[in-house]
């Protein structure tokens, strides 16, 4: 036994031994350890492994898996409460007595969590408030801004300036490359100079420019280019004919390939091509997933329901707005035989079909439909001959007796004969229309109309036209004594039937012409409401614009009889009276008026103007005196000074001026007026304090505004009458007035680059303003004036000052017959405007004739207009208090430069 030999070697290894572990020789690996490296996708040693195992990759898959479902148990993941992350047991089966015990820790969670759970979530909801009360969120920070959206208005939304691009002036306008195709003049004229190379070589921007691997240039076989040009003969000559030729030819045959197809059905009609590219440009500018969604819901629609005829209309209107039209076609004829009973089908397949192929449609509707109206209708209106649209209106007849519609569209294609001889057959076939027995009586004689209107009246007693028409028969034939005997046959008649009495759609009944028939509907009115107001003065009005004198003053003394509370009525009687003439019985008028109005203002001033019209200024004096001792009021005291400041009274104007403002100083008339007497007398700073002061007790008064802010301009201070007006406009928003002075003292002052500034903010800030609209068509050059008149009719296409506008822009351009008519419109959509009276008559008195003129000036008389600006700065001057309404339009006229 050799001593040198360890004893303990070729035994086996103690249990637990780990070699290398005394010397600290662990916690590494060797390749002997593991064997050799192997690739993911090498066969496993199992030759019979199943599917998704039978590569090392799969197996380290596995593993991998496999090593993840471990619990973690790091110190890292162990929590001195908690315990660790994960649970210690969770490899481990889970057995019933492991159920039982969750269930019972879960409702011992459940019940500690229910003792202090209100107390606990009122203390977090709390704290969870005070937290965003500490810390709100940007969406609550804005909350009330967003709530004030709701009052913005559209106006308001589209004035907000659009944001301006913050981009650079580089990537605001990019470059983009320019492509221009080469002309044939070009090539032309570099093969006549024996150009050798039109190309880059490929090889050239291989080896990168100019250089080739060989040092020889180029490598030509001979010296030059090898062809002269390109490739074609070196004559020089290129023949563009024959190109477009070859290019014709190819464009044939590339066509002829695409339309015939393997299964012999043409694809492309070439000799329609163009039209069918054209076709097949979208026309709908929606969302194509939008258009998908619906196409795809309409077709279950339809699938669901085959029978639904709106399913096949909506389709159809789909593919029609989508461009394909055929497709539309196709599925509307499809609808009509589902829905052969559906006449919105049939009518939205003619309406879809192309002309002939639209009747042949209406044909067969009319076979399904035999009693359809609509269908009749839609079959005349695409016939073009008349013979033809009367024949099938007569068939349409011979089906449908009944049908008032058919009827009256038969009779509008006759003649006034034949159509007589058809209303008789049709009020037999349809007995209840009253408008087709109106139209016969039109077409009868007086005798026979009489006969018709009675069997009217047999055959629907219920409507009031067919009495109504009787009246004016009568009336319209000279028998004025059977009008007032047919109304009242004709109360009597309804109220039997049942028919309740309108008194407002009666009297719109009457047709302007038929007087008589409209004064016997007014009698019986006031037979059965003597003590309406309202119907007193409507019969008044008219008596005054279409009866004479004596008529209206009759029925006014019968309206005061039965309402002598109306002081309207009064008024009309004393000024009827005055206008004849008659001053003492338009003073017993009034007179009687103050006794059934005691201490009336409209009175006291009706009385006044009545004695200082005829010159008794003393009677006025007293008048007034008395008035403001029993009545005092603001309008009193204000007739009161002006009659002394017209007689040139000037210091008792002043005293009853400060008299009046001590017990109305809110009443800014007053103010204007102390102010303008001043003014009168010389006294610049007098007057500018009155203005002030009024501006101080009056601040929204924008005549006193205007007053100083021209008083200031007057003496020169520009720049103070500009912040008047700013401070005006801060004071009183979205005022048309203050911002127009504002620009017209600018143009005045010569700034018209400011002036058209303001005129900007102007109409930003009043954009629906008739009167900054028109100003703001005569600040633009001639040229843009038109164009800016048609955004004023956009805005404001009623707007008297803007039409009158127009019709000075007619004018300055010299066409007579439009200004004509533009100055009519104006006058008859606001007759109280006073300067389109003028500029009207200015016109008449240069382009018309004197007919016209004395036209103009009645019509401007009986209006009496008492606004504009022109018209107030004339008629309230104190030059002309006692000026007529006909002097006063002379001299407004006068006043009227054609500058425009």
């Amino acid at each position: 036994m050799n001593k040198k030999k360890k004893p303990f070697l070729g035994m086996p290894a103690p249990l637990g031994y780990v070699p290398g572990l005394g010397r600290g020789a662990t916690g590494f690996t060797t390749r002997s350890d593991i064997g050799p490296a192997r690739d993911a996708n090498d066969p496993v040693d199992d030759r019979h492994a199943p599917p998704g195992k039978r590569t090392v990759g799969d197996q380290m898959k596995k593993n991998q898996a496999a090593d993840d479902d471990d619990e973690d148990l790091n110190d890292t993941n162990y929590d001195e409460f908690n315990g660790y992350a994960g649970s210690l047991f969770s490899s481990g089966p889970y057995e019933k007595d492991d159920e039982e015990a969750d269930a019972i820790y879960a409702a011992l969670d459940k019940r500690m969590d229910e003792r202090r759970k209100e107390r606990r979530e009122q203390r977090e909801k709390e704290e969870i408030e005070k937290y965003r009360m500490e810390r709100p969120k940007i969406q609550q920070q804005f909350s009330d801004l967003k709530r004030k959206l709701a009052e913005v208005t559209e106006e308001e939304w589209l004035s907000i300036p659009e944001v301006g691009d913050a981009r650079n002036k580089r990537q605001r306008n990019p470059r983009y490359e320019k492509l221009t195709p080469v002309p044939d003049s070009f090539f032309a004229k570099h093969l006549q100079t024996g150009e050798n190379h039109t190309s880059v070589d490929p090889r050239q921007t291989q080896f990168g420019g100019l250089n080739t691997p060989y040092p020889g240039g180029l490598n030509t076989p001979y010296p030059g280019g090898m062809t002269p040009g390109l490739m074609t003969p070196g004559t020089g000559e290129l023949d563009m004919r024959k190109i477009g030729q070859a290019r014709n030819t190819l464009m044939d045959m590339r066509l002829s390939q695409v339309s015939d197809s393997v299964s012999g059905q043409t694809v492309v009609d070439p000799k329609g091509y163009l039209t069918d590219l054209n076709s097949m440009i979208p026309t709908h500018g929606g969302d194509i997933n939008d258009i998908k969604k619906a196409r795809l819901l309409l077709k279950s629609v339809r699938e669901t329901n085959p029978h639904h005829p709106p399913a096949w209309i909506a389709s159809a209107r789909l593919e029609e707005v989508t461009g394909k039209l055929q497709v539309a076609r196709n599925l509307i004829m499809k609808g009509t035989e589902m829905c052969p009973k559906s006449e919105d089908v049939w009518l939205e397949a003619a309406r879809l079909q192309p002309g002939d192929t639209a009747k042949a449609v209406v044909a067969q509707a009319v076979r399904h439909l035999p009693q359809s109206v609509r269908i009749y209708i839609r079959a005349a209106e695409l016939e073009t001959d008349i013979r033809a649209k009367k024949r099938v209106l007569r068939k349409a007849l011979e089906h449908v007796p009944n049908s008032v519609r058919l009827w009256k569209a038969a009779v509008e294609l006759e003649e006034p004969e034949d159509a007589r001889i058809m209303l008789s057959r049709a009020v037999e076939c349809c007995p209840t229309s009253v408008e087709l027995w109106l139209a016969l009586a039109r077409l009868e004689t007086y005798e026979n109309a009489r006969k018709v209107l009675n069997k009217a009246r047999e055959n629907i007693p219920t409507d009031r036209h067919i009495w109504i028409t009787a009246a004016k028969l009568e009336e319209a034939n000279g028998n004025t004594q059977m009008v007032e005997k047919i109304i009242d046959r004709a109360i009597t008649s309804l109220r039997a039937n049942g028919v309740e009495i309108n008194r407002e759609q009666w009297i719109q009944c009457v047709a302007h012409n038929a007087l008589e028939c409209a004064r016997a509907i007014y009698a019986y009115a006031l037979q059965v409401f003597p003590s309406k107001k309202s119907v007193w003065l409507r019969a008044a009005y008219f008596e005054k614009n279409h009866g004479t004198r004596e008529s209206l003053e009759a029925l006014l003394q019968r309206a005061v009889a039965h309402c002598p509370k109306a002081e309207v009525l009064w008024l009309m009687g004393a000024k009827s009276k005055w206008l004849a003439g008659d001053v003492p019985a338009a003073r017993s008028i009034l007179a009687l008026a103050f006794q059934a109005n005691p201490n009336s203002e409209e009175i006291w001033l009706a009385a006044v103007k009545l004695e200082s019209e005829n010159d008794e200024y003393e009677r006025a004096r007293r008048l007034l005196a008395k008035a403001r001792s029993s009545a005092p009021t603001a309008r009193v005291f204000m007739k009161s000074v002006k009659l002394e400041w017209v007689q040139d009274n000037i210091r008792a104007a002043q005293d009853l001026c400060e008299e009046a403002l001590r017990h109305y100083e809110d009443f800014p008339k007053l103010w204007m007026m102390k102010g303008q007497i001043e003014e009168q007398k010389e006294m610049m700073e007098k007057a500018r304090e009155a203005y002030n002061q009024g501006l101080k007790k009056c601040p929204h008064s924008t005549p006193l505004w205007l007053l100083l802010s021209r008083l200031e301009e007057k003496i020169g201070q520009l720049t103070r009458a500009r912040a008047i007006l700013e401070k005006s406009r801060l004071k009183n928003p979205k005022n048309p007035g203050l911002w127009l002075e504002s620009v017209r003292l600018e143009y005045r002052a010569g700034l018209k680059n400011i002036a058209n500034t303001l005129m900007a903010k102007a109409l930003q800030e009043c954009p629906n303003s008739g009167i900054l609209w028109s100003e703001a068509i005569f600040l633009e050059a001639r040229p843009q004036r038109r164009t800016k008149s048609v955004d004023a009719l956009k805005k404001c296409e009623h707007d008297p000052h803007v039409l009158l506008a127009v019709a000075k822009l007619f004018w300055s351009q010299r066409k007579i017959t439009k200004a004509r008519e533009w100055f009519h419109r104006t006058v008859k959509i606001d007759s109280d405007l006073g300067d389109a009276w003028a500029f009207f008559y200015k016109f008449e008195l240069q382009h018309g004739t004197e007919e016209q003129q004395e036209e103009v000036r009645k019509r401007c008389e009986s209006a009496e207009p008492r606004h504009g600006e022109l018209w107030c700065a004339v008629s309230k001057d104190i030059a002309n208090w006692q000026k007529k309404i006909g002097d006063i339009l002379r001299l407004v006229a006068g006043r009227i430069k054609n500058t425009f």
